[in-house]
């Protein structure tokens, strides 16, 4: 695999590049401002009592957070939001966050999967990774990437 790429050496990229990694720290209150701003106020993503109740080992992240936290390393790699026109994944596992204030670790990776041309673009298929305690939480994350001419 070659070096990561950054936004500068994204226009000349290859099957087999990783993008740079990011490593994020998800604490109770990044949770607390997530279930805000997004209306997902599911008590097992801040009670303890109640993911217990359902079976979970603790308070679980959003699943959307954990794969926009994996859209970062899009974002950071390209620079431009918009140069991602398309992204989906399936939920594999939950992010567990403890009550304290160090939270849980999540790693962050992508690999470009295939760069074809189409409708005039060059356009990256990005394969995704987010990893917590080594697990993968994220299945099939995959993004499809303008890249810039």
């Amino acid at each position: 695999m070659s070096a990561p790429l950054t936004r500068r050496t994204a226009a000349a990229c290859a099957k087999g590049d990783a993008l740079p990694s990011l490593t994020v720290q998800v604490t109770r209150a990044d949770l607390v401002r997530y279930a805000g701003a997004s209306g997902d106020l599911n008590p097992i993503h801040w009670s303890d009592r109640v993911a217990a109740v359902a079976g979970l080992p603790g308070v679980i992240a959003h699943g959307m957070l954990s794969m926009a936290l994996a859209g970062r390393v899009l974002t950071a790699w390209t620079g431009d939001p918009a140069a991602i026109r398309s992204y989906g994944t399936r939920f594999t596992r939950p992010v567990v966050v403890p009550d304290d204030d160090a939270g849980a670790t999540v790693e962050l990776s992508g690999t470009v999967a295939e760069v074809r041309e189409e409708g005039g673009e060059r356009i990256a298929v990005v394969d995704l990774k987010a990893a917590f305690e080594g697990k993968t939480v994220l299945g099939r994350a995959r993004a499809e990437v303008v890249l810039p001419g």
